[in-house]
């Protein structure tokens, strides 16, 4: 019988989800070691997580510039010596930073590993931070933000940031020209020393892991045993951002970048999985009534979505889109027409399961592999959240219910509340 593509194929409602379990145990400086073995492939992913972000900087830019400059010099090897190691064995390297954390981290066939952690070793450990490298670096840093500065996006993006935080916060922080050109070399020493070198972190191996790896690991992570316990001293936000407009005129420019919203919470929040399915709703896939409305119906902008940022100390709630100069002030007042009615009427009981088969499917197709399992596991550890968070997710996603998105929608979606930013023009 022939295929009938008038008729959707079935499917099946997705109703949990289960995290494989993370083994974790101490190495004999005290650091813990997180295990997630799984995978089919010879393949591991080893991960150091340092409490060692814009948080803890004395000086702006040091924390980035030393997590990025690991692999430049040691006291043993030089960068191209470095690069050459990782090279000749295939694996990748990537050095991460946010407000809250910079990592190192190693992907690689499990037979190498054993090669890779003494040069981890030797980076965390003997970091030299030459001069000449640091001036390449703050070059191409200085010519990428440049770059940037050019775009209406980034620049919103930075506003918005900036009048929910402060640019004193670590949250509302921004790269920074004179920050970067004043940078010294002695500033990132600093901050590496106290908080990379003695600095109390957190190793995840993940992928097809043996004991012979974790032996491995024991005997080139675990031997350092002074640190720094870190600590962080919490700062608030800007307390006046709720109902400000703020407009940053670019006379050249034909487009205006939109970002609306306002601090909101953590994962640890008793609102946050009904706060997730009201912002998928709203703007969260393509077929959200911000993408109906203002791309398919107006034909206003290319994309338009709303997200829950979740940070670690604190969390905020933006839509944002890009569109021409001419339909700014529309945009705006069609966005807040869709929030009012979320706030008044209720969502229709066929909308509302869609969107939970696909917020259900969407996290259960982000389970593929090891390394996305990993990923999960990570944010559980690392926001000491419970174990089983991610496991719930399901049950808490289909719980949730048309008065519950209306009570979400009222609580923390009023547009008097939100900091409105365009960089453009109205």
């Amino acid at each position: 019988m022939p295929l009938d593509r008038t008729i959707a194929p079935a499917f099946k409602v997705i109703k949990s989800i289960h995290l494989p379990e993370t083994q974790t145990q101490l190495l004999d400086n005290g650091i813990q070691l997180h295990v997630i073995n799984i995978g089919e492939q010879p393949v591991v992913r080893l991960e150091c997580i340092f409490e060692a972000g814009s948080w803890q900087e004395h000086v702006a830019g040091a924390s980035s510039f030393s997590i990025k400059m690991l692999a430049e010099g040691t006291v043993k090897y030089s960068s191209s010596e470095i690069s050459e190691a990782f090279d000749r064995i295939g694996a990748f390297t990537d050095f991460t930073h946010t407000a809250d954390r910079v990592g190192i981290t190693v992907y690689c066939l499990s037979k190498f590993l054993p090669e890779v952690l003494p040069l981890v070793q030797e980076m965390m450990q003997h970091a030299v931070f030459p001069e000449k490298e640091l001036e390449k670096l703050r070059n191409i840093t200085l010519q990428n933000l440049r770059v940037n500065k050019e775009k209406t996006s980034y620049l919103a993006t930075v506003a918005f940031r900036e009048g929910l935080y402060g640019n004193k916060h670590p949250y509302g922080q921004s790269q920074n020209e004179d920050a970067i050109e004043s940078l010294q070399q002695q500033d990132i020493i600093d901050h590496y020393s106290k908080f990379v070198k003695n600095g109390k972190h957190t190793v995840i191996l993940a992928g097809q892991v043996n004991d012979a790896d974790i032996a491995a690991v024991r005997e080139h992570l675990g031997i350092n045993t002074s640190f720094n316990e870190p600590s962080v001293a919490l700062r608030g936000g800007e307390e006046n951002y709720q109902g400000r407009a703020v407009l940053l005129e670019k006379a050249d420019g034909l487009q205006s970048s939109i970002r609306i919203g306002r601090r909101l919470f953590t994962r640890h929040h008793p609102d946050y999985f009904k706060m997730l399915v009201t912002n998928e709703i709203l703007g969260g896939y393509f077929g959200s009534r911000l993408m109906k409305n203002i791309r398919e119906e107006k034909g206003l902008t290319y994309g338009i979505s709303s997200h829950l940022v979740t940070l670690r100390n604190d969390g905020y709630f933006m839509i944002g889109t890009d569109v021409k100069k001419e339909f700014t002030q529309q945009t705006i007042d069609e966005i807040k027409k869709e929030i009012t009615l979320l706030q008044t009427e209720p969502v229709g009981a066929e909308e509302l399961q869609t969107v939970k088969n696909f917020m259900s499917g969407e996290f259960a197709g982000s389970l593929n592999t090891a390394f996305e399992v990993a990923d999960r596991r990570k944010i559980l550890l690392l926001d000491g959240l419970p174990a089983d968070f991610f496991n719930q997710y399901i049950d808490q996603i289909h719980a949730t219910t048309s008065e519950d998105i209306m009570k979400m929608a009222k609580a923390y979606l009023n547009p008097a509340d939100m900091l409105e930013v365009v960089v453009g023009g109205k």
